[in-house]
């Protein structure tokens, strides 16, 4: 089965080969590290570089579990690397294996190593593994498939109106192969419950699985909302749960860990703080919403939202819900790398005159030049610009 094209990870992966960082890909499950490692396997392959120079050893593979003692694990690559050239050492799912930050620190000081490790979920760059590495390791995050990546294995003659509707069903590479809608949404459902199975309930080693379900579906319910951890409990206890605010952030940091949900912290016009509470949640994959929650009316636009989302941390921002002196929201504040911002608004259409306002009201109000962007799935007027604010069709952007 051909592969879905995703240069942009493949590309940076390569670009970085042969460097002296070991090279994490983080994901959740299912979003297509292996793939995308196999891809790179198969372009070393392509450039030359011999099989017997490449070691891969994926973690979910039985085949593969006598390896998951660190030492036994060190031992077995060491004693298969040639020596006086490069040697690629790929390491799949390494949090399965126990104590492998000493594995993968062992090998990184060995000559003529470049080591490329993956993981599903926020656990395994935390504790020690970030302090064994801290300044050596380069981190590739990967998500599920972008609109464009989409996009490109639609049949010919799909509009991209059409393509958009089929995207928010689901995003993960595996799932748009079915064709049967109701065992794709089968595939979904399994993905997801074993995500909160093996990255949440046995990692917190929770026993009231019932509740975790239950702050899953407020918090899926709250997309594009602002939410807080005591609304969450005060949620809970109005259908007679007693629990703490401690327990609830403690549920949520799990799921936000296993990376199915994604936390938006509110960030203050001024920048000068980061605000502690009231964030805004988002999902790894918006088709996931439909397996625990019903749709409601209303719901395309915090859905459009949630893939605005997902694309600017795909284009390396780092994203805040923006919060004016006023109170007054923006949707989004986008910070690059070097430290520039860009605002963004979400709607699903702005052809009224009171929305198109009620919309352009927030980014009016910034006084600085970093670019204002006005994103919405209008038609009849795809592009337009209010007194320096670009507004966009959200599909073009997405598609750009």
């Amino acid at each position: 089965m051909a592969y879905i094209e995703r240069n942009t990870y493949l590309d940076r992966l390569w670009r970085n080969k042969d460097m002296d960082t070991i090279k994490v890909i983080s994901g959740v499950r299912r979003s297509g590290k292996s793939t995308l490692l196999k891809m790179f396997e198969e372009r070393l392959l392509s450039e030359g570089v011999s099989e017997d120079r490449i070691q891969v050893f994926n973690f979910e593979n039985p085949d593969f579990d006598q390896y998951r003692d660190s030492k036994l694990l060190y031992e077995k690559i060491k004693s298969r690397l040639v020596p006086g050239v490069q040697n690629y050492i790929i390491l799949d799912e390494i949090q399965l294996v126990q104590e492998f930050e000493r594995a993968v620190d062992g090998l990184y000081i060995l000559d003529n190593t470049d080591i490329y490790i993956t993981g599903s979920n926020a656990y395994f760059m935390s504790g020690e593994l970030a302090t064994y590495l801290t300044g050596r390791y380069f981190e590739v995050k990967l998500y599920p498939l972008s609109f464009k990546e989409f996009m490109s294995v639609q049949n010919g003659g799909v509009s991209i109106e059409e393509g958009f509707n089929k995207y928010l069903q689901g995003t993960l590479p595996f799932f748009i192969r079915y064709e049967d809608v109701n065992d794709a949404a089968i595939y979904l459902e399994d993905v997801l419950n074993t995500i909160l199975l093996k990255d949440v309930v046995q990692r917190l080693e929770i026993r009231d699985v019932d509740t975790l379900n239950r702050i899953m579906k407020v918090l899926m319910s709250s997309v594009g909302s602002v939410v807080s951890i005591a609304k969450i409990t005060n949620t809970l206890k109005s259908d007679g749960n007693k629990i703490s605010d401690k327990t609830v952030e403690r549920y949520v940091q799990g799921i936000v860990d296993s990376l199915l949900i994604y936390r938006a912290p509110r960030f203050d016009d001024s920048g000068r703080k980061y605000l502690k509470s009231r964030d805004k949640f988002y999902l790894v994959d918006p088709g996931m919403r439909r397996i625990m929650i019903s749709n409601r009316p209303g719901d395309l636009g915090h859905t459009l939202e949630n893939v605005i989302y997902l694309e600017l941390l795909r284009r390396d921002y780092t994203v805040f819900v923006g919060e004016l002196a006023d109170r007054t929201e923006v949707d989004f504040v986008a910070v690059d790398k070097q430290g520039g911002r860009q605002y963004i608004q979400v709607s699903l259409s702005t052809l009224d005159e009171t929305t198109l306002a009620r919309e352009l009201h927030p980014l009016e109000k910034i006084n600085d030049n970093y670019p204002k962007l006005l994103l919405t799935l209008d038609t009849i007027e795809r592009t337009a610009s209010y007194n320096g604010i670009q507004k966009m069709n959200a599909l073009d952007w997405l598609l750009d």
